[in-house]
């Protein structure tokens, strides 16, 4: 093997190593995007980028002394589309929407590809531990610190037997919650009326009592608790 092949393998060698461990841990917490999206996309990234680092292996004889090759055009290309694949991955689930972190993960991946691709193995190294170092220390101080919890909650009633607004009020305020952007519907030709907000608490173990109430409450049809968040 030459040493200019060589060279073509060692970056996309690199690549694959940087955005599968990077997968591994987007597939280690269940994401759809994980091991195989991240390196491939990492590969890809340096693929294209190696396509304007070695321009002088496609382009005939004598003609980059006529055409100028502008390598970050490749890279800005490669980041604009990688915004459709990051956009696959975000979930809408109801009113909360999810997939946001490893949209991100998609995009730093493909940054890191295009580093490789380039040869600057040191920033890839650094850029990975970061990286890696976010989506795995970052979790453990999350669930370390105090977090407020927020959910979106929806309550049904039958309209002949409708909670007032100030008892729900007052049930939700019993466990610790606070309401914001109360609204109401109305549903099925008039035969139900629908409470939504969205709620707060500093212990998310409150949702829990809250809906354990609201399963000993006979007038409630159904409802939901859904939890925000990535």
């Amino acid at each position: 093997m030459r040493g200019d092949e060589l060279e073509l393998v060692t970056h996309l060698l690199v690549a694959t190593l940087a955005g599968g461990l990077i997968g591994l841990e987007r597939s280690f917490h269940g994401r759809p995007a994980g091991f195989r999206t991240h390196t491939l996309v990492c590969v890809a990234s340096s693929l294209l980028m190696l396509v304007t680092i070695y321009s002088g292996r496609w382009f005939p004889e004598g003609a980059l002394g006529r055409v100028t090759i502008d390598p970050t055009r490749m890279a800005q290309g490669i980041m604009t589309g990688i915004g459709f694949l990051g956009a696959g991955v975000i979930l809408r689930e109801g009113l909360s929407v999810r997939g946001l972190t490893t949209a991100a993960s998609i995009w730093v991946t493909a940054a890191i590809g295009i580093l490789a691709g380039i040869g600057f193995y040191f920033p890839v190294a650094v850029s990975t531990a970061l990286v890696l170092g976010v989506l795995t220390v970052f979790r453990w101080i999350e669930a370390w610190m105090p977090t407020q919890f927020y959910a979106h909650f929806q309550v049904r009633f039958a309209r002949d037997m409708v909670m007032p607004e100030a008892e729900l009020r007052e049930l939700v305020r019993r466990f610790d919650f606070s309401i914001a952007n109360l609204s109401y519907r109305l549903e099925d030709n008039g035969r139900h009326l629908e409470y939504q907000m969205v709620i707060r608490s500093n212990d998310e173990r409150d949702a829990t009592k809250l809906a354990q109430a609201l399963e000993q409450t006979s007038s409630v049809v159904e409802f939901s608790i859904a939890p925000t968040g990535d």
